[in-house]
């Protein structure tokens, strides 16, 4: 489509789908997945800056479907006042306004009423009289002399581009710049686009530009991530403090969690997945299966030197046994989300990076929880620890 389109010279193209593209207008006003606005009074001021903008965004990997909103474009007739020839013929400013607004624009003489309703008798020229540059620079004002001047002879009529639609937001007039991304994390595009538009356009005294669109609510939810993140672990610490009451545990259990990332993050890198909100969640929902997994094998290990098996011993033990149950919790998990992350179909954008965080990080969990925590837990084991009490049950 894009090949095809390349083919119609000047004029602005935008894919997207109904809901996305009402959501899109709703979140930035304006059709396209992200927007840079830039905030002025002068529109050929605004026009410039925006081309400006355009131009170095397209040096920008992954920036696609650029585009702007243009305001100019539509011709007006422009008549400005000649005072000095006006003060020559004795005719004020004002006198020639009304006589353009009588001739073109219309005054109204009357009402007429229908009923209840009342409509303004409104006399003007006739059409021949006043829809050409021609006729508008004939139009007569009669002189205190009683001599009769054309508006030719008392202003400067000059036909130039004109506002054709005039965007505004908060009171302020802008431009609006659309463009997507494609190939590449949206973050990253839009953060290296801002650097470079700093760096090669310089805004008038007056002016700003703003960055909208899926960028500013991705920066939102990044900033809620920031929030829940550090809390989600903070009471995740707390609940295994409580079960294990010790400090060491928890600990133990918190580092199985962090390195559980890996596997996530390698996925990501191996898919070639951009990191988005999407994902972030998923590191989430993956740190909930990690705990599961480490408390289930540190249980164990400590039930095993509860029943006074040696340190060594109980973490060997705890690995071969506890792999059966441990892989059961995690494959229910991967295998269900597999079809997720394999995904390519319409819709799939939003799910496949939360599916491939948590499936490459439950691989990865598995090694790790098998290997890695009865290793750690040799090293960090000591013999006067808080064991579980062990109550044997005797069967007459």
């Amino acid at each position: 489509m894009n090949a095809e389109r390349e083919k119609f010279a000047g004029v602005l193209w935008n894919f997207s789908q109904p809901i996305a593209d009402n959501m899109e207008e709703v979140v930035s006003g304006v059709k396209g997945q992200l927007a840079t606005k830039i905030y002025g009074d002068d529109l050929h001021v605004l026009e410039e800056k925006a081309d400006q903008v355009v131009n170095v965004m397209r040096s920008v990997k992954g920036i696609e479907d650029l585009g702007v909103f243009r305001v100019l474009g539509q011709p007006n007739l422009n008549v400005t006042v000649n005072r000095k020839q006006a003060a020559r013929f004795q005719i004020n400013a004002a006198d020639v306004q009304d006589a353009i607004q009588t001739a073109v624009g219309g005054n109204a003489l009357t009402q007429v009423l229908q009923g209840e309703a009342r409509y303004d008798l409104v006399m003007r020229y006739l059409p021949q009289f006043r829809d050409t540059k021609e006729a508008i620079e004939g139009i007569r004002l009669l002189s205190p002399s009683g001599e009769r001047v054309s508006l030719a002879q008392l202003c400067n009529i000059e036909e130039r581009d004109g506002a054709s639609e005039i965007y505004r937001e908060g009171n302020e007039r802008y431009i609006a710049v659309k463009y997507s991304v494609r190939g590449r994390d949206l973050g990253g595009a839009v953060e290296e686009s801002m650097k470079k538009v700093s760096a090669s356009v310089q805004l008038p005294r007056g002016y700003n530009i703003d960055w909208e669109g899926e960028y500013e609510s991705e920066k939102r939810a990044e900033g809620r991530l920031h929030i829940i993140v550090p809390l989600t672990i903070l009471l995740i610490f707390i609940i295994l403090y409580t079960m294990f009451n010790s400090l060491k545990w928890a600990t133990l259990i918190l580092v199985n969690v962090m390195l559980a990332r890996i596997g996530g993050l390698a996925a990501l890198l191996i898919t070639h997945t951009n990191f988005s909100v999407s994902s972030g969640v998923g590191f989430l929902a993956l740190f909930g299966v990690s705990v599961q997994t480490g408390v289930i094998m540190l249980e164990y290990i400590n039930q095993r030197r509860a029943r006074g098996s040696t340190i060594e011993d109980s973490a060997v033990e705890g690995a071969v046994l506890r792999l059966r149950p441990i892989m059961m919790t995690m494959l229910v998990a991967t295998l269900g989300l597999l079809p997720a992350a394999l995904s390519h179909e319409i819709g799939s954008d939003s799910q496949r990076p939360f599916a491939i965080v948590i499936v490459g990080g439950l691989i990865s969990d598995l090694a790790m929880s098998i290997f890695l925590l009865p290793t750690l837990y040799v090293r960090m084991a000591r013999d006067h620890d808080i064991l579980p009490e062990v109550v044997d049950a005797q069967v007459d």
